[in-house]
């Protein structure tokens, strides 16, 4: 687990591979019952934590502003990370489903004590942020995020996709 500060608070971050329990993860979140409440991410969709930290941001935000448009803070960073306008759709695609067995773990303001029952929470191996980039689903970054061959010739993959996060209520 991992913390850094965003937006004048903290968000604790841990990466898990080989995650058995994603069904159970998913039914807690849908029923409310997810205690402490957190993010769950599709982490092969994170080449990088710095377009999570804009998403971050941006969440806070609107949080500050009372225009969450989702229904939680953390459910509100998910839909944020996507970079959709569409809610189910942005949830469905960098959230988790049933079978995902590489999962971010996302938490504003996390305790230690809030993480530490995160951790039992979630059953499978934690391991270090920087496997990020090394296990990114690149072709489906491209395409989600509409990522072309010329514009990474001038920048880098992360760069591009916070360029998208930043910018999605502008376009």
């Amino acid at each position: 687990m991992k913390t850094f500060e965003v937006g004048g608070t903290t968000l604790s971050l841990a990466l898990f591979v080989d995650v058995t329990n994603s069904k159970e993860l998913v039914d807690l979140m849908q029923t409310g019952t997810l205690d402490p409440e957190v993010a769950f991410l599709n982490a092969s969709l994170i080449p990088d934590v710095f377009p999570l930290f804009a998403a971050a941001q941006k969440t806070l935000v609107t949080k500050s502003r009372d225009l969450l448009t989702t229904r939680t803070l953390h459910s509100e960073l998910v839909y944020n990370y996507s970079g959709s306008k569409h809610i189910s759709e942005s949830l469905k695609r960098c959230g988790i489903s049933d079978s995902t067995s590489y999962i971010l773990v996302a938490r504003f303001g996390a305790s230690a004590d809030e993480m530490t029952v995160i951790k039992s929470l979630v059953k499978g191996t934690e391991i270090g942020l920087e496997e990020l980039e090394k296990r990114a689903d690149q072709a489906q970054i491209h395409k989600h995020y509409k990522i072309s061959a010329v514009e990474l010739g001038i920048s880098s993959l992360s760069d591009a996709m916070t360029c998208r996060i930043a910018a999605r209520d502008a376009l």
